[in-house]
């Protein structure tokens, strides 16, 4: 094995190693933020099928990232108004899940959760997860 064939294995190893950690925390922050800042998301979650308002899940500890993919892709497929800020948070979640990005973050592919919320409050818990990342 010559100098140049190892370099490139240590460099790829190093790179699968800093995928593995990325959990896009600043970008997703932000995302969820301008969507937090959008007055359309803040109308009341009512169980029954006539409400045009979401009731998302909100997960339980260790369920965040299953619950982020199944609440994003419900408010990708029934927002009227395609938003490409909820598509892109739906892409990075999936993605997360898929290749178990984000260490911090369980890969449990199962959304478990007590209680539903609306929109707003399905934000809120993202926002406060990823806040924490941060730190």
């Amino acid at each position: 094995m010559n100098a140049s064939m190892l370099s490139y294995i240590l460099f790829s190893c190093l790179l699968l190693s800093v995928q593995a950690e990325y959990c896009g925390d600043r970008e997703i922050i932000r995302y969820t933020q301008h969507l937090l800042g959008d007055s359309s998301v803040s109308c009341p979650c009512r169980q029954t099928a006539i409400s045009s308002c979401s009731c998302l899940p909100i997960p339980e500890h260790g369920h965040e990232l299953a619950c982020f993919v199944d609440g994003t892709k419900h408010l990708m497929e029934n927002n009227k108004s395609s938003n490409n800020v909820i598509t892109r948070l739906y892409l990075t979640f999936q993605a997360q899940l898929d290749r178990k990005l984000c260490k911090k973050l369980s890969h449990d592919d199962q959304c478990q959760y007590k209680t539903k919320g609306n929109v707003k409050e399905f934000l809120k818990k993202i926002l406060t997860t990823y806040q924490e990342i941060e730190k």
